[in-house]
């Protein structure tokens, strides 16, 4: 076909949900894809030569997917919760110990909150904080698959201390006024700063739009680990796109974009497959690229001093077992959830201002988690006791890494595993996993790597830092667009994905609310 109802440039997660949204409502849909596969970072790979093991080796946990998408779409996903939310190792008064944080709150947290800091004032100011940040989750989740809500509207269902906290003053000060533990405020701390470079104290709030969106995940902020990885997320949104009658196309390359003039008038899409050029005619284009780089596409230049910047430092590793901790606990207790390291708030401050100058962060401040203890499936025929660990490093941003990719990358990577090796019995590479070829089954991607893979600029993940899911009271929405969210400055092309206002992490929310407000148009 030469012209469609709808075409979608980029198959990443968010595209796939909007194709299938629109096939589903009777549009023809083209999906064009750059990569031989699609999915974009929600994907599932053998990493290792020889290793079975399938990773997730981009993004790895899902919040922010609604369970409203899920049902509409029919997918066939199962999300599973993991036993244990958190775990921080430390050392107080000379003894390696820890704060453990169960999924659903018992006994053993609090008791882990008055071992650790001496009472249960700590843990009762944790309560405090969390039940006000609920109510807020709960009153941000159900607006995030209807029209922009605005601020007042939010505001209006909220405390007024959490709003405060939250929403209108660097998150870093409630941290401090709330709690008065270091560590149980980094542990606070690190929701703010995943995927975002910033101080807890930045003017501009950017942290606190992170802290949001790690929390409001379906009104409950959990982060589960999708069966099969993060493959299956993508497998299932596919399925659910073609089985609607969308094309999918991989292999297929967008060069330009060009918006007809005049309401109605649709835009031209130029791409082309390894031989020769296409161009194909649709009356809406959705674009599942980062604005940056859509801007490029539409003709409107290269702006390096708008080039978003990522900042993380992503390791995945198999190991041949669990190591051991200093504190004594169990590993399938640490690992189960998310491990932190070198993630108190001194250190968290620390690690930005080293950055800020420059400078690598030592020690570097990341977690950890272990997927195959809660979803064994991705490991294949490996042999007993192996386990999957991801490693997620924060304050790396891409400048630290252009001047010498390789050496940077190197000395980053061995920062990490000395983080991790701080709160272990014995060294991590000691238990590191071994291809047939006798490599460690250790990978390491940088912003550069994730840019170069994904075609992410700047290597960020979210596409650009992220937005308040909810528009000014004053703010004047004229057009579907505007009122989901996805606007451009072109009536025919909207944004689809990370980039989109409700944009950012593995959600489907971008093109959900993509495909609505074409679907309004139509």
């Amino acid at each position: 076909m030469t012209r469609y109802d709808a075409m979608v440039v980029g198959g990443g997660h968010n595209g796939l949900t909007a194709a299938a949204y629109l096939a589903r409502a009777g549009l023809s849909v083209l999906v064009l894809e750059r990569l031989d596969h699609v999915g974009g970072a929600a994907v599932s790979a053998q990493a290792f030569p020889g290793v079975p093991a399938r990773l997730s080796r981009y993004s790895y946990l899902v919040s922010l997917l609604p369970q409203q998408v899920a049902d509409d779409l029919g997918l066939d996903l199962r999300l599973v919760s993991r036993p244990t939310a958190s775990y921080t190792p430390t050392v107080r008064d000379g003894r390696p110990t820890g704060l453990l944080v169960e999924r659903d709150e018992g006994e053993a947290t609090r008791r882990s909150f008055r071992e650790l800091t001496g009472s249960d004032e700590e843990y009762d100011a944790w309560r405090t904080f969390y039940d006000g940040v609920s109510r807020l989750a709960a009153a941000v989740a159900p607006t995030l698959t209807r029209p922009l809500a605005t601020d007042a509207e939010v505001r209006a269902a909220v405390d007024a201390d959490i709003w405060h906290d939250v929403v209108e003053r660097p998150i870093g000060e409630a941290i401090e006024r709330r709690f008065r533990d270091d560590l149980v405020r980094g542990v606070v701390a690190t929701d703010a700063l995943i995927g975002t470079f910033a101080s807890l104290h930045g003017p501009g709030l950017a942290q606190n739009r992170c802290f949001l969106y790690h929390l409001i995940g379906n009104g409950a902020g959990e982060w589960r680990v999708p069966v099969g990885g993060m493959g299956a997320v993508t497998d299932a949104l596919a399925r659910a796109a073609v089985e609607a009658g969308a094309e999918v196309v991989t292999g297929a390359g967008v060069s330009r974009i060009v918006p007809g003039s005049g309401p109605g008038a649709g835009a031209e899409v130029h791409w082309h497959d390894g031989e020769r050029e296409h161009v194909v005619e649709a009356g809406h284009v959705l674009a599942n690229v980062a604005p940056w780089v859509l801007r490029i596409l539409l003709g409107e230049g290269e702006d390096p001093a708008t080039k978003p910047e990522g900042s993380q430092l992503k390791v995945n590793l198999l190991l041949s077992r669990l190591p051991r901790l200093r504190s004594g606990v169990d590993p399938a207790v640490a690992f189960a959830g998310t491990l932190h390291l070198a993630e108190s708030a001194t250190e968290l401050e620390a690690a930005w201002a080293a950055a800020e100058r420059g400078e690598l962060p030592d020690p570097l401040p990341g977690e950890v988690y272990c997927h195959s203890l809660t979803d064994p499936s991705i490991l294949g025929d490996v042999p007993p006791g192996t386990h999957t660990l991801t490693y997620f490093g924060l304050h790396t941003p891409a400048r630290l890494f252009a001047a010498d990719p390789a050496a940077a990358k190197a000395e980053a990577l061995r920062r990490a595993l000395a983080s991790l090796d701080a709160v272990l019995e014995e060294p991590v590479e000691d238990v590191v996993l071994r291809g047939p070829d006798g490599q460690p089954c250790i990978e390491a991607k940088v912003p550069q790597d994730v840019e170069a893979d994904l075609a992410m600029p700047g290597g960020h993940i979210f596409h650009g830092d992220l937005d308040w899911p909810w528009a000014p009271a004053r703010a004047r929405l004229e057009t579907p667009a505007e009122r989901w969210g996805v606007q451009t400055s072109y009536d025919a092309v909207v944004v689809c994905g990370s980039g989109a206002r409700r944009g950012g992490a593995v959600s489907g929310l971008g093109g959900h609310n993509a495909a609505h407000a074409v679907l309004e148009q139509a």
